[in-house]
């Protein structure tokens, strides 16, 4: 009966998703984008109407549901719940944020999640994981920033926290798998003898966070699910509003993974000491200040304070790299400029969500940054033992690649894995 309720509840989206409020914001609602939208959704819904009726019940399998207070992770558990699982749920605590701040707190998250799992008649745990979040992932934010690099902790939080600390904590609870709201999907036809799994794209494209998970092992993605991967955004805030889940229409979180929407160059000074220099351009032309390296990434347009330079054109100053010897912010003008674009990267600490006889030099598609477009590039893959580095060669040039950033390599859907940037060229 729990499978019964979960197709009804699937196919019944498409009738209802008539309100402009369900649609992506830039989503026109002219006739023949609505009727494509329409048709991506049902499609959508025929692969997961499938994928339940050839699923076996899960009536004995306890799911633990890392519940975040958001929209996701609250439609995650309902979904589960209607498919037969045993859920439960575990909000996890990983920042001692009790510092007097305006912002979004972790006790506003853990009564909406505690008001949905309420709703929903199943048990919510809490653990604090802020030691080990310090120790594994802010340290690293902190030592990537003072070495001038622009790190990405949310993906060192998935690989450290999430898929690592919240899935064995989930295990000694005796959970036998986890769930979270994030917009992937697993390849459960992958045939593998280390009990791994491959990890896909999501459905939407908008939202697919497959760049984030990149770091995550074959294994740890086998011991997970991922119910919203299979779906659009607009379905799951209707889903989340068909059940009166108090979390239907609450904003997207944005901000450092766990730390929230402070502003950045507030709480960054906390830990960091800032040391002003100056902002020159490819020529060495002082043209400014600035209050800190490390407020600055490749590309940067916005918060400068470059005024009017004499002889110059009056267009728009672009951060395009940083000397560290001289404490120096590099700029040029204009977007086109072609100190914006490299062609060639290396980077390190190369990633492979399934490890394989990867061959030395192949042919794949990468993304620099999340949500961009998938960039056809060639791959070199370094054969020293003691170096797990690869060199990229895109088709094309590739605008702002920025050290400390992610690499992620996919073959279509299939994401390979991905590495941390290290350095470009032309």
């Amino acid at each position: 009966m729990k499978n019964v309720e979960y197709l009804w509840t699937l196919l019944a989206i498409p009738t209802q998703l008539n309100q402009p409020q369900y649609f992506p914001s830039n989503l026109s609602l002219k006739p023949l984008k609505c009727r494509f939208y329409f048709l991506t959704l049902f499609s959508t819904l025929y692969s997961v109407l499938i994928m339940s009726i050839s699923s076996p019940l899960p009536q004995e399998t306890r799911v633990m549901v890392g519940m975040s207070g958001g929209v996701d992770s609250s439609v995650t558990a309902l979904l589960l719940q209607q498919q037969g699982y045993l859920v439960e749920g575990l909000f996890m605590k990983n920042w001692d944020e009790d510092d007097g701040t305006e912002y979004c707190s972790a006790k506003d998250d853990l009564a909406d999640a505690q008001r949905v799992c309420d709703t929903l008649g199943i048990t919510l745990h809490t653990a604090n994981f802020a030691a080990e979040y310090w120790d594994n992932v802010f340290e690293y934010f902190l030592d990537e920033y003072k070495a001038g690099r622009t790190p990405n902790p949310d993906i060192l939080c998935n690989r450290e926290i999430k898929f690592k600390v919240f899935l064995d904590y989930a295990q000694v609870l005796g959970a036998d798998m986890i769930a979270t709201g994030h917009y992937v999907r697993r390849d459960d036809y992958f045939n593998n003898s280390a009990g791994s799994t491959r990890l896909l794209k999501g459905c939407d494209n908008n939202k697919d966070q497959s760049y984030f998970l990149h770091a995550v092992g074959g294994e740890q993605l086998a011991k997970t699910l991922f119910p919203v991967g299979e779906l659009e955004k607009p379905a799951v805030r209707l889903l989340a509003e068909q059940h009166n889940l108090i979390t239907h229409n609450k904003k997207d979180s944005t901000g450092i993974c766990f730390i929230g929407e402070r502003r950045f160059k507030d709480f960054l000074e906390q830990y960091l000491p800032a040391q002003e220099g100056e902002i020159v351009t490819d020529k060495g032309q002082v043209i400014g200040k600035h209050a800190g390296l490390m407020y600055h990434t490749m590309g940067q347009r916005q918060g400068l304070g470059i005024g009017g330079v004499k002889n110059a054109p009056d267009a728009p100053w672009y951060v395009v790299d940083k000397d560290l010897d001289k404490n120096q912010l590099i700029v040029v003008q204009g977007d086109q400029h072609p100190l914006l674009y490299h062609q060639r990267l290396t980077a390190t600490d190369m990633h492979w969500i399934n490890p394989s006889d990867q061959d030395a030099v192949f042919r794949c598609h990468a993304k620099i940054r999340y949500r961009q477009a998938d960039q056809a590039c060639e791959v070199t893959v370094s054969r020293d033992n003691n170096d797990s580095s690869i060199s990229v060669i895109f088709d094309e040039p590739q605008r702002a690649v920025t050290p400390g950033q992610s690499i992620v390599l996919y073959d279509g859907e299939h994401c390979l894995g991905g590495a941390v940037i290290a350095s470009r060229a032309n």
